[in-house]
Protein backbone atom coordinates (compact mmCIF):
# COMPACT_ATOMS: atom_id res chain seq x y z
CA UNK A 1 0.00 0.00 0.00
CA UNK A 2 2.88 2.39 0.76
CA UNK A 3 4.26 1.80 -2.74
CA UNK A 4 0.91 2.85 -4.23
CA UNK A 5 0.89 6.02 -2.13
CA UNK A 6 4.45 6.87 -3.16
CA UNK A 7 3.50 6.26 -6.79
CA UNK A 8 0.59 8.68 -6.53
CA UNK A 9 2.77 11.28 -4.81
CA UNK A 10 5.34 10.92 -7.59
CA UNK A 11 2.63 11.38 -10.22
CA UNK A 12 1.29 14.51 -8.56
CA UNK A 13 4.79 15.96 -8.19
CA UNK A 14 5.44 15.24 -11.88
CA UNK A 15 2.17 16.93 -12.86
CA UNK A 16 3.07 19.98 -10.77
CA UNK A 17 6.47 20.20 -12.51
CA UNK A 18 4.78 19.86 -15.89
CA UNK A 19 2.40 22.67 -14.98
CA UNK A 20 5.28 24.88 -13.84
CA UNK A 21 7.02 24.34 -17.19
CA UNK A 22 3.86 24.88 -19.24
CA UNK A 23 2.77 28.06 -17.48
CA UNK A 24 6.11 29.67 -18.38
CA UNK A 25 5.23 29.35 -22.07
CA UNK A 26 2.01 31.38 -21.80
CA UNK A 27 2.44 34.98 -22.85
CA UNK A 28 -0.78 36.95 -23.09
CA UNK A 29 -1.87 40.42 -22.18
CA UNK A 30 -5.57 39.80 -22.79
CA UNK A 31 -7.14 40.59 -19.44
CA UNK A 32 -9.57 37.67 -19.37
CA UNK A 33 -6.86 35.17 -20.27
CA UNK A 34 -4.46 36.62 -17.71
CA UNK A 35 -7.16 36.07 -15.08
CA UNK A 36 -7.55 32.43 -16.12
CA UNK A 37 -3.78 31.89 -16.00
CA UNK A 38 -3.70 33.40 -12.52
CA UNK A 39 -6.54 31.10 -11.46
CA UNK A 40 -4.62 28.11 -12.79
CA UNK A 41 -1.60 29.17 -10.74
CA UNK A 42 -3.78 29.35 -7.62
CA UNK A 43 -5.04 25.82 -8.25
CA UNK A 44 -1.44 24.62 -8.66
CA UNK A 45 -0.57 26.33 -5.37
CA UNK A 46 -3.53 24.61 -3.72
CA UNK A 47 -2.32 21.30 -5.14
CA UNK A 48 1.05 21.76 -3.46
CA UNK A 49 -0.63 22.68 -0.18
CA UNK A 50 -2.90 19.64 -0.20
CA UNK A 51 0.03 17.42 -1.16
CA UNK A 52 1.98 18.73 1.85
CA UNK A 53 -1.03 17.90 4.05
CA UNK A 54 -1.22 14.38 2.62
CA UNK A 55 -4.59 14.91 0.91
CA UNK A 56 -3.66 13.23 -2.36
CA UNK A 57 -7.14 13.14 -3.87
CA UNK A 58 -7.69 16.88 -3.53
CA UNK A 59 -4.11 17.62 -4.59
CA UNK A 60 -4.51 15.59 -7.78
CA UNK A 61 -7.88 17.23 -8.49
CA UNK A 62 -6.40 20.70 -8.08
CA UNK A 63 -3.43 20.11 -10.37
CA UNK A 64 -5.68 18.48 -12.96
CA UNK A 65 -7.95 21.52 -12.90
CA UNK A 66 -4.93 23.84 -13.16
CA UNK A 67 -3.78 21.96 -16.26
CA UNK A 68 -7.26 22.18 -17.78
CA UNK A 69 -7.46 25.93 -17.30
CA UNK A 70 -3.97 26.42 -18.66
CA UNK A 71 -4.62 24.16 -21.65
CA UNK A 72 -7.68 26.24 -22.50
CA UNK A 73 -5.60 29.42 -22.53
CA UNK A 74 -2.83 27.73 -24.49
CA UNK A 75 -5.37 26.51 -27.02
CA UNK A 76 -6.95 29.96 -27.41
CA UNK A 77 -3.56 31.62 -27.86
CA UNK A 78 -2.37 28.94 -30.28
CA UNK A 79 0.44 27.59 -28.10
CA UNK A 80 -0.81 24.02 -28.20
CA UNK A 81 -0.86 24.01 -32.00
CA UNK A 82 2.70 25.40 -32.21
CA UNK A 83 4.35 22.64 -30.19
Amino acid sequence: MQDDRESVIGRIEKDIRMFDDAVKTVKTEERELVRVVEMSKLYAKDSRSYLDKGDLFTSFSCISYAHGLLDAVRSITGLILKE
